[in-house]
């Protein structure tokens, strides 16, 4: 499990049957001080997250479409939990 951002909306009107009805969202990897690393990626909303939320990252494939309904759903990365909040960490 890692924590992102959310950074974005993703808006489709061609999905992949097993996608229908799924929110999927553009995600950000941050580490421990909030400071962005690693490529964005498109993650699958199981939390009613939005922009600016952070929230937390299942990104292991198997691992995430067992998190969602139909286990066979092409999935790498699946938004598990938002964030309430980040602590300041100390140096």
């Amino acid at each position: 499990m890692k924590i992102a951002k959310v950074v974005g909306n993703v808006v489709s009107t061609v999905k992949h049957e097993a996608h229908k009805g799924l929110k999927l969202l553009i995600v950000q990897k941050v580490n421990s001080f909030s400071v962005p690393y690693g490529s964005e990626l498109i993650a699958v909303d199981t939390a009613c997250a939005g922009i600016g939320d952070y929230v937390l990252l299942a990104d292991e494939g198997g691992a995430s479409r067992m998190l969602v309904t139909n286990h066979h759903t092409p999935v790498d990365a699946v938004i598990v939990g938002v964030i309430d909040g980040m602590p300041a960490c100390e140096e």
